[in-house]
């Protein structure tokens, strides 16, 4: 989970290079196969942080130190 601004910060840059993989993949992979094949990954791992994102927004900064 993210803990903080910092990771948040991480986690966002991530998301934006995972999501620039995959358009690149989808603009040079011809086989549509292979391009969901090679992109799976990518976007099983941007759902994924997107989650821990979303979980970290919702908290206000003071639930935050309680959790900890």
């Amino acid at each position: 989970m993210i803990a903080n601004d910092q990771e948040l910060k991480v986690t966002l840059d991530r998301i934006t290079q995972f999501q620039a993989q995959v358009a690149y993949l989808r603009n040079t992979e011809a086989d549509p196969i292979n391009y969901r094949a090679a992109v799976s990954g990518f976007l099983t791992e941007i759902d994924r942080m997107q989650l821990e994102v979303r979980e970290y927004l919702s908290l206000h900064p003071r639930e935050l130190t309680i959790a900890v």
